[in-house]
């Protein structure tokens, strides 16, 4: 998704903004389809009832962190597919600059994505960490 994502920031500075807006779309509605089937049921299965007992360790804060930002990160990806590619928000909650908003939540999307590879390495790859 992340490969994604670049391409459409690809596709908008070579000025096709409407397979911009489809590739973006599609990566947003993807990921947030992931975030409900997959990672909801997980971080409430094996990190939130940890919460915040166990925060001090990594296998939790970085976890928790993941969540708390790719939630800020979706939210703000989606107000952007909302804001842009709809008329569906009020005149008060469209925004104008595009450029800004769409440049800081791809930065936002590259560090929650890493920050998932981290959590993932955690969980997943436990040797990595074994002193």
């Amino acid at each position: 998704m992340g490969v994604g994502l670049l391409i459409g920031a690809f596709l908008a500075r070579m000025r096709k903004f409407r397979a911009h807006s489809w590739c973006q779309s599609a990566i947003m509605l993807l990921n947030l389809a992931v975030i409900v089937l997959v990672m909801i049921p997980s971080f409430r299965a094996h990190v939130s009832p940890k919460i915040p007992l166990r925060l001090g360790k990594p296998y939790y804060a970085l976890a928790t962190a993941h969540a708390a930002l790719g939630t800020i990160t979706e939210i703000a990806g989606l107000h952007i597919l909302l804001a842009a590619g709809t008329s569906v928000l009020p005149e008060k909650f469209r925004i104008t600059n595009y450029k800004r908003w769409m440049r800081g939540v791809l930065v936002l999307w590259w560090v929650v994505l890493l920050l998932g590879l981290a959590t993932y390495a955690r969980w997943y790859v436990p040797h990595l960490f074994r002193k």
